[in-house]
């Protein structure tokens, strides 16, 4: 009998066995995937996500890895550029974007070493639930037979397609649709910080990760993806052209690209019910926004802290129940800003406000260190866009 059974392995799922097992709990971390595996990821984390990392004892593995630090930020909307970068965060003054097979096994052997069991390439077939209540999984290793293991609870961090949010009919309560899509592939020969620049409908974000390659993504509208699958490389490198042609020019004199051209096709941006009797679910399989913002590891290893808070707290005799709907409440509160202005500002079309904030940050340097601020997760969106700090930053007094 495990206190809790964790389906999902990365950035949400090994985290919160960590925490579990660091707290003495018997904890079994389940994943179908084997580590090191790649997943579909745009890299970022921020200052915050770093953090987290580094009051976890991880950071240091992460660094020691080789990928570079990136001191220096540019976001810009057709011809306003907003270039910078934060004060340090949480003790963290630079941000990294790390390939997935390097991250990902690094949060499992964290999990091991907490005292977690983990098992990898491991399926779960179904939930085990009793009077209404999750009380465990049926699953199995590659070629072996289904087993039953139980819990006092079972936590889903499985993603957007979760198996433990789908098997317990977990209900969304705020959905706005996915507006875009996205292609990325990995250059080599590329010397660049981050840049992420939106054009007409169209956006392409580049910043430096493992192995001396560059990560380019480039985003569309939905309805122009199955032109976009007609040519994806004429379409990839066209879409360079158009927002960033000096980009462009050194993508095709200097770069070489070194894998093939990766689709994401996201689901709708969502919260959903994220607790019942006898499960939980934290990371994407609760909560989930566009890419464009690059907020998903960074939520996900905050939430997972905050999930394993109040797991802790109801293992140890505060009502489950009462704890986990604390959770769901902190997390939406904390959260919501990030989803607001990722949900806006990811339909490629600024609106006239945010379009004003964007013209005033472009010739204000201090204000744009504050607009990094919260990029990298040191402010919140209510902070950042106060009325009284935008009216000053607009000079009218009044809020954008």
């Amino acid at each position: 009998m495990y206190d809790a059974i964790v389906v999902g392995a990365r950035c949400a799922g090994s985290p919160v066995g960590m925490l579990l097992a660091r707290r003495g709990h018997r904890v079994l971390v389940v994943d179908r995937a084997t580590f090191p595996s790649d997943t579909v990821s745009t890299h970022y984390i921020q200052q915050r996500g770093l953090a987290k990392l580094s009051a976890w004892g991880l950071l240091d593995k992460l660094v020691a890895t080789g990928m570079p630090a990136i001191k220096h930020m540019t976001v810009s909307y057709r011809d306003i550029v907003i270039a910078g970068f934060a004060d340090s965060i949480g003790g963290i003054d630079a941000t990294y974007a790390p390939r997935r097979t390097v991250l990902d096994p690094i949060l499992v052997e964290g999990a091991r070493a907490a005292g977690a069991e983990v098992r990898e390439g491991y399926t779960v077939h179904e939930l085990i639930i009793e009077d209404g209540r999750v009380v465990g999984i049926r699953g199995s290793e590659a070629g072996g037979e289904i087993r039953e293991e139980r819990a006092r609870i079972v936590i889903g961090a499985d993603g957007t397609n979760s198996f433990v949010a789908n098997a317990v009919e977990a209900e969304f309560y705020t959905r706005v649709p996915a507006e875009c899509f996205v292609y990325y592939t990995y250059y080599s020969g590329l010397r660049t910080d981050f840049h992420s620049r939106i054009g007409d409908r169209q956006q392409i974000g580049i910043w430096p990760t493992h192995d001396d390659l560059t990560l380019v993504a480039v985003m569309r509208k939905l309805d122009a993806y199955q032109d976009f699958r007609a040519d994806v490389e004429g379409n990839f490198l066209g879409i360079a052209r158009d927002i960033v042609p000096e980009f462009a020019e050194e993508l095709t004199t200097h770069g070489k690209r070194e894998s093939r051209f990766q689709p994401m096709r996201y689901p709708d941006n969502y919260y959903r019910q994220s607790h019942g009797d006898g499960w939980a679910l934290v990371g994407d399989a609760g909560y989930h926004k566009d890419p464009l913002t690059g907020l998903g590891i960074s939520d996900a290893f905050e939430y997972a802290d905050l999930l394993a808070d109040r797991v802790h707290e109801g293992l140890s005799g505060r009502p489950m129940d009462e704890a986990l709907a604390e959770y769901q409440r902190i997390r939406d509160e904390k959260s919501h800003s990030g989803f607001e202005f990722t949900t806006s500002i990811s339909t490629l079309e600024l609106t006239p406000q945010l379009l004003a904030v964007f013209q005033a940050l472009g010739s204000n340097d201090i204000a744009a260190k504050d607009f990094f601020a919260m990029i990298g997760g040191g402010m919140t969106g209510e902070e950042f866009f106060a009325p009284e700090r935008i009216g000053k930053l607009l000079g009218t007094g009044a809020s954008a």
